[in-house]
């Protein structure tokens, strides 16, 4: 990927913040307001804006994603395996949202390597993705995917660098945001709260360390 990216598939949609707004208080309890977070591929900061917690750290390979974090975020220009400014064990929670499918083999494994290394004892990486299982017809309509997961095979992947599967959603939001329609936050936290979940194609996991 790179910033031209950012201009045609994932363009700025103000109202994407309400969204993300939603769907970090549904993630708030899995994170303490005293943790240090890192969000890994940070995009246009919607999630790292809008957590609660002590030290917020945001890291993309585009220029663009610095522009949009608050000032109490800290923002690294660095590709996602590249995190030799962060200390060992030093991280409490790790967040990636739609990430992992645009990596290379190799570039994937040795984010997960850094990823673990930074993450302290008891630390947490939590991965919302989409689900091929759910999402395969439109999977390939953005150009920029290289692999494919399924709750199944992401699980599978991530325990293999030492991380422990702690809880699987199979589905969580719909394929892309584009679907939330219009884009609320009330509207995403009945959807969020809600047993059913109609066009639900992205899964989240958390793991732990």
């Amino acid at each position: 990927m790179n910033d031209e990216y950012f201009k045609t598939r994932y363009s700025y949609d103000k109202g994407r913040n309400k969204v993300w707004r939603a769907i970090c208080c549904d993630l708030q309890k899995y994170i303490s307001p005293k943790a240090t977070v890192l969000d890994l591929g940070c995009g246009y900061c919607d999630f790292i804006n809008n957590i609660q917690a002590k030290e917020k750290i945001a890291v993309d390979i585009s220029t663009d994603s610095k522009n949009y974090c608050l000032e109490t975020v800290n923002f690294y220009l660095s590709p996602s395996n590249k995190l030799n400014f962060l200390r060992h064990e030093t991280v409490d929670v790790t967040f990636s949202s739609n990430l992992f499918e645009h990596l290379e083999d190799q570039i994937l494994y040795e984010t997960l390597q850094e990823t673990f290394r930074i993450t302290a004892k008891g630390g947490k990486l939590i991965l919302l993705q989409p689900n091929f299982k759910y999402s395969y017809k439109d999977y390939f309509d953005d150009y920029t995917h290289k692999k494919v997961f399924t709750h199944i095979s992401l699980a599978d992947c991530v325990r293999s660098f030492g991380f422990k599967l702690e809880k699987s959603y199979h589905k969580y939001l719909p394929f892309t945001f584009k679907s939330l329609i219009p884009k609320s936050y009330w509207l995403t936290r009945c959807y969020l709260m809600s047993p059913f979940k109609p066009m639900a194609k992205q899964m989240l996991l958390i793991f732990k360390k």
